[in-house]
């Protein structure tokens, strides 16, 4: 009898993780509106040159250039950030980044160093602040 439970046991046992690996197979559903490769890579090149508005006009609004980029494209907030989760855990997002670079070299040709990692950065300090009291 003990054999028998034994067996019963092993079976199920094997039926339970054979299930598991079975139902594992999606992390994340696909968006319903989920943006194509392409146009993510539009949208990511837009957003970065974006981004390098701040180190040239500290005092602008980021969040208002994000605004414009996705409105520009077409793009709404939730459908950007569903779809960049998915092509994260997907792991296609690192062709999408490369594209974008191809993007941003060519609207500005003189960035591809930067990109590349050429440029070497020599004075890799921060500015010491002031501190006087007053």
């Amino acid at each position: 009898m003990e054999i028998n439970n034994q067996q019963i046991m092993k079976k199920l046992f094997f039926i339970f993780i054979l299930m598991g690996l079975l139902s594992c197979n999606e992390y994340i559903d696909k968006p319903k509106n989920l943006i194509d490769k392409t146009k993510m890579s539009e949208v990511i090149a837009d957003l970065a040159i974006n981004d390098q508005v701040i180190y040239l006009y500290p005092g602008s609004n980021l969040e208002s250039g994000t605004r414009f980029i996705l409105k520009k494209h077409q793009v709404k907030n939730e459908d950007f950030i569903a779809s960049y989760r998915y092509y994260i855990i997907k792991q296609k997002m690192k062709g999408i980044v490369e594209d974008a670079q191809k993007i941003i070299i060519e609207k500005d040709p003189k960035s591809e160093k930067k990109i590349k990692g050429d440029i070497k950065v020599d004075n890799l300090e921060l500015p010491k602040a002031k501190l006087e009291r007053q």
